[in-house]
């Protein structure tokens, strides 16, 4: 069974101005989230489910319909701030969203198989998709996920300071934890980043996530387990997120899951600060020129 692609999309509005998801970064005007698809389709996935707004599902669809559809399957599956999950008679209303699992779970009728998470605006390269797609299809199992680390000088900005998840595996490779730094950013060749009036230095070779991860289906209803609990311990808190790290930790200290860490020597882009933007379109015309992808793409 080929492996599904599942594309956290929804944090895209509907008016296209200025939106870096659907900016077009290719030479011939692809967006990121389409050579994200190109790099799934050559790493053998069968399927891509786009977690949008309903609000804005025409217009979306009309900017992508016709291009990969003969490719590879799609479908769609909708996430608003307060949309229900099964369990939850009634979730308290805010206006925050509840995070990156909590868009998962919006997607658990449309996926039935081994399936790989990444956001819209992030590009990850063909390596990361080749490594996931071969673990989805012959390691992933009920207590056994992945992830898809990034080396920490590939992914940074030189326009201004980040927050990356810097993770900690065992001596197996099993993902152990992942320590949240915020403010990283380079001071010369060192790579510093900040916690509190404190500035720490992290090595320019470690692993960090980039909400690239690996899931076996059964995941849907550990998650939502845990979201219910989550929802009653954080109905009177607006600014709590329920996010893919949270649900690795709390699965990962109770020992009921592992977490081989798969590591892409590619570089990652996104465009953090509008001043990123030039360097991912030549970063894109670069990679043409070089005949990893074909231009235009489709």
């Amino acid at each position: 069974m080929k492996p599904t692609l599942l594309i956290l999309a929804a944090g895209m509005g509907s008016r296209y101005g200025g939106l870096k998801q659907i900016d077009p970064l290719g030479p011939n005007g692809e967006t990121i989230i389409e050579y994200s698809i190109y790099d799934a389709i050559q790493a053998g996935f069968g399927k891509v489910v786009f977690v949008i707004r309903e609000s804005f599902a025409d217009d979306f669809k009309e900017r992508f319909t016709g291009k990969f559809e003969d490719k590879i399957e799609i479908a769609y599956a909708y996430q608003d701030v307060n949309t229900p999950v099964e369990g939850i008679k009634n979730l308290p209303q805010r206006e925050k969203p509840w995070g990156t699992m909590h868009a998962v779970l919006v997607a658990h009728d449309v996926i039935n198989e081994p399936f790989a998470v990444i956001n819209a605006d992030d590009f990850y390269g063909a390596d990361g998709f080749h490594q996931i797609a071969d673990f989805l299809k012959n390691k992933c199992s009920e207590d056994t996920y992945t992830m898809v680390g990034y080396v920490l000088k590939n992914t940074l900005s030189e326009h201004g300071q980040v927050s990356r998840g810097v993770c900690v595996a065992d001596s197996s490779n099993n993902l152990a934890k992942i320590d949240e730094r915020t403010k990283i950013h380079w001071e010369g060749e060192k790579v510093i980043y900040h916690d509190g009036d404190a500035s720490f230095e992290v090595p320019t070779d470690s692993v960090v996530s980039m909400n690239f991860w690996g899931f076996h289906p059964n995941i849907f209803e550990v998650s939502r387990k845990m979201f219910v609990d989550f929802v009653r311990e954080n109905q009177d808190n607006p600014k709590a997120e329920f996010f893919i790290p949270l649900v690795a930790d709390n699965l990962i200290a109770a020992k009921a899951a592992s977490f081989p860490v798969l590591t892409s020597n590619d570089r990652w882009y996104g465009v953090t600060y509008q001043e990123d933007r030039q360097s991912v379109v030549d970063a894109f015309k670069k990679m043409v020129d070089e005949g990893k992808y074909p231009s235009p793409l489709w």
